[in-house]
Formats: structure tokens, C-alpha cells, sequence
């Protein structure tokens, strides 16, 4: 019997508020049902855009319950198709922009969740958080009294979660569309007062990603983003005093969870890729060496974030694409 049928969810909307009395009785006809249909999954958004006024424990509730219905109850299961992450798109966002916390939780939940989704479901959450940093408003600053144009602690720690749910079910390198929006936000960023956690992930996510374009073997986005006590030293922002500061944080653990990847290793990750984008329906992209190399330092100028980044390559790896080489080269002698 379906949970609509059951309650009603008119008089919820038309009174405007959604109440703890509501969500307990929704939680109770829902652990009864069991399953969450689409018809319920769509009652929920009603309710969620019609009730100004939420209880407490409504966005926990809604946000498990319709991760519930589009990771488990939508085929196929377990995964995002194209379709069903721009299903979610176009329910939690108006003229692209996500304006409720609770909907950006959503977002980011579906995203732990699941064992793979399409790119477009990270990119959409990375932009979300771009646009608060560059605009300084959106769910991330309500309430808030913050200039735009700079990174927070906050912004920063919802990039981590958004890049490390996305990391799936294996060791996946950071995409071409994280990184581009990545990078945008360091060009835009460059000159103001970050906090210093948005430098370390900005090396580790774009590191991870060159070490995967230059044939390496990529450890789970857990390992490859943790923090490192050298990333934390603001000093002289010189290429050398920095391979100075990896030196002394102890580059040989950072090495060891980057390996190169057998002829084997490889067929095999071409195999797993094709599944997913079978999957999905999507094709997965890596960050190509070729628009990498464009990327760093492309407006003839590099960022503390950029020189940074140059550091961590040139102390991490014994061999890297040759045009990585090459660029790596060519900026440390400008640096």
C-alpha cells in the first residue's frame, strides 16, 4: 500500500510546515513498507519545497530516505545512471544552483552512497561549492557574513567530502571534472586569504590526478587526500624550501601509496572503466597529460598553490609523463 495513501501529505503541504509528529509517522509507515517508490520519492520533494517551516528531524529523515529510493530501489541498483543523477539534478536545484542545506546534503550523501555515479553529479556538487566561494552566497553562506572570493574551512571540508564520496567503490584518480573546477576556483582564489587546508587539497586532488595521467597505480581518495604536516608550512613558498619541508614531513610514507602500474594493472583498469561507463552511461575522464600541462600556470603566472603543487611532483614521483617532465622543468627555473 503506498505511503501517500496513508497519509496525508496534501495537508502537510498546505499547512506549510513539516513537524516531528510528520517525520515519526513517515519513518514508521516507511521501515513498514520497506521499499521507497518513485511516487513517494516525489512526495517527499513536495513537501520539502512546500514547508518553510522543518522540525529538526525532517532533513535527516528526507535525506536518507531518498538516498534510500535512488540507490536502492532504482535499477540499477547500487549505481547512478546518466538519467536518474539528472533526475536528482533538477529536483534539488533552480536554474542550476542548489539553495537549501538540506538539498546539498542530499546531494553529497547520494554521492557516499552510491558505488559509482556519473560525473556530472560530482561537477554539480563542486560548482554548488565554486559558486558560494566566488559569489559569497548559497546554502554554504546563509547566515553568514563572509567576503566573496575566498575559501573557508567549511568550503573546504564539503570539496573533501564531495571528491572523497565520489572516489566509489575502488581507487579512482581525480577526474578532468573535478579538477577543472579545482582549478578555477585557485585562479579565482590566488590572491586572497584562504584557509591553509584549501592549498593541501588542492596539491593532493591535482597531484593524484598527474600521477594517474602518468601511468601510476592510484591509492583510495582517502590515502591519496590525507593531511601532511609539510603542506601546513606557509613559509618561503620557493620550489626549493618546500622540497625542504617534504623532506622533513617524510616523503618516503607519501611515496609509497603511488606505484606503477603493470601492463596487467592497466588492462584491468581499462576493463573496470568500460564496466562502470556501461553502467552509467557515462564516460568516465581522466585528467589527459596534455590539458594538465595547460592548466598549470596558464596565465603565465603561477599561484603559492601552483608552486606548491610543483613541489610535492617533483619530491613524489621517480618518473612522470614526459611532458609533465618537461613543464615541471621549465616552471621550477621560472619560480
Amino acid at each position: 500500500m503506498s505511503i501517500t495513501k496513508s497519509l496525508s501529505f496534501d495537508e502537510i503541504c498546505q499547512r506549510g510546515s513539516i513537524r516531528d509528529a510528520d517525520v515519526s509517522q513517515l519513518r514508521k509507515l516507511f521501515y513498514e513498507d520497506s521499499n521507497v517508490s518513485h511516487e513517494e520519492a516525489e512526495a517527499l520533494f513536495e513537501i520539502n519545497d512546500a514547508c518553510r517551516v522543518q522540525d529538526p528531524t525532517w532533513a535527516p529523515f528526507f535525506v536518507e530516505a531518498v538516498t534510500d529510493y535512488i540507490i536502492n530501489e532504482v535499477d540499477p541498483k547500487g549505481y547512478l545512471t546518466v538519467d536518474n543523477a539528472d533526475w536528482l539534478i533538477s529536483h534539488i536545484s533552480r536554474d542550476g544552483r542548489v539553495e537549501t542545506q538540506t538539498e546539498l546534503e542530499l546531494l553529497i550523501n547520494v554521492l557516499d552512497k552510491a558505488r559509482w555515479t556519473p560525473e556530472r553529479l560530482v561537477r554539480f556538487a563542486l560548482e554548488q561549492i565554486e559558486f558560494a566561494v566566488l559569489h559569497g552566497n548559497g546554502p554554504l553562506r546563509a547566515g553568514k557574513e563572509l567576503a566573496p572570493g575566498c575559501v573557508t574551512s567549511a568550503d573546504v571540508e564539503l570539496l573533501r567530502r564531495a571528491i572523497y564520496a565520489f572516489g566509489g567503490e575502488g581507487n579512482v584518480s581525480v577526474t578532468r571534472s573535478e579538477a577543472e573546477v579545482l582549478f578555477r576556483i585557485n585562479d579565482a582564489t590566488a590572491e586572497a586569504n584562504n584557509v591553509p587546508e584549501w592549498q593541501e587539497l588542492f596539491v593532493k586532488a591535482i597531484a593524484n590526478a598527474v600521477m594517474a595521467a602518468s601511468g601510476y597505480r592510484v591509492p583510495s581518495r582517502a590515502e591519496a587526500l590525507r593531511r601532511e604536516r609539510w603542506l601546513e608550512e606557509r613559509g618561503d613558498l620557493s620550489i626549493g624550501s618546500m622540497l625542504s619541508a617534504i623532506g622533513r614531513g617524510g616523503i618516503q610514507g607519501i611515496r609509497a601509496i603511488y606505484s606503477e602500474q603493470s601492463a596487467e594493472e592497466r588492462a584491468i583498469a581499462r576493463l573496470e572503466q568500460q564496466r562502470i561507463e556501461i553502467i552509467t552511461n557515462e564516460e568516465v575522464t581522466g585528467g589527459e597529460v596534455e590539458w594538465l600541462v595547460e592548466q598549470i600556470g596558464r596565465d603565465g603566472r603561477m599561484t603559492a598553490n601552483e608552486k606548491a603543487l610543483i613541489a610535492f611532483l617533483k619530491a613524489e614521483s621517480t618518473k612522470l609523463h614526459p611532458s609533465l617532465d618537461t613543464l615541471l622543468d621549465r616552471l621550477e627555473d621560472a619560480a
